[in-house]
């Protein structure tokens, strides 16, 4: 009976140490990676095959000096990035 409740016990733990992570779901990308601004749809780049949104024309020039360092900090960030449209052969 007491292996029983300890085993318990460690189920709950694992649980509760466990949820937030696998409760977390992708985060959009709201804010550009180099100034922190709100994202402008209109200002992006394809990475990768992800595409990744800026606030302003001067922010993807910034982000392809180094884009592994702003998608490092996105990633910790928990933020999911869209996919590139795919194009369609003519």
């Amino acid at each position: 009976m007491r292996m029983l409740k300890i085993l318990a016990v460690f189920l709950v733990v694992l649980v509760l140490a466990s949820g937030p992570a696998m409760a977390a779901e992708p985060q959009p990308q709201t804010l550009c990676p180099v100034l922190g601004g709100n994202i402008d749809k209109k200002v992006f780049i394809d990475y990768q095959g992800k595409r990744i949104y800026f606030c302003c024309p001067g922010c993807p020039a910034e982000f392809s000096k180094d884009p592994e360092k702003y998608l490092k900090k996105m990633e910790a960030q928990g933020i999911t990035l869209e996919k590139c449209p795919e194009t369609k052969a003519k």
